[in-house]
This record gives C-alpha cells, structure tokens and sequence, in this order.
C-alpha cells in the first residue's frame, strides 16, 4: 500500500469554493484502478491549509495510472483555481 500526502495551499476567503470543487473531484479519484480511499482535513493551525491523504494499492496507481489519465486533468481543472501553488505531493509506505 501506498499513502500519498497532497498538501494544498487555497487562496484567502476560498475554503468553501475549494471544499465544494472538492466534494465534486473526490469521485473522480474513487473510479480509479488501485484507489482504496481517501481523506481531506483542514489545517486548525491555518485554514488556508488542507491535507488529502490517499491510500493506493501501489505507487504507480497514483503516478502512471491517475497522474496521466484524463480524470486527473479533469481533477486539476476543478480545483486549479482554488490554489495558491502547485500542491506538495509525497508518497510513503509504511515501516514495518
């Protein structure tokens, strides 16, 4: 398994606009081959600051399978607008 930590900065006075986007690009995630689930959570500390947490099967499930179809660009397309600058994406794996 592979949890991938997209980490979203939303222009000031955006949050509802964004969680909106959001409730409408979280099913294009939900289709996608090796998807098991997702979460996104807002910053207490900022709330201009969000986290998704998404949880694949492996790591090419979110690189070459969703990062290069066509529902991705349909995710940025919702989305883009919202944000401040490109999200900061990382992928781990647990420690056993």
């Amino acid at each position: 398994m592979t949890l991938e930590i997209a980490a979203f900065a939303i222009r000031p006075g955006q949050q509802p606009g964004f969680e909106a986007a959001f409730a409408k690009a979280q099913r294009l995630l939900v289709g996608m081959k090796g998807y098991l689930s997702h979460d996104l959570q807002r910053s207490v500390d900022s709330d201009q600051s969000y986290v998704l947490l998404i949880e694949w099967r492996a790591i090419e499930d979110a690189t070459l399978g969703f990062r290069k179809s066509n529902e991705y660009e349909r995710w940025m397309a919702l989305l883009q607008s919202f944000l401040v600058e490109t999200p900061l994406i990382q992928h781990f794996h647990a420690v056993r």
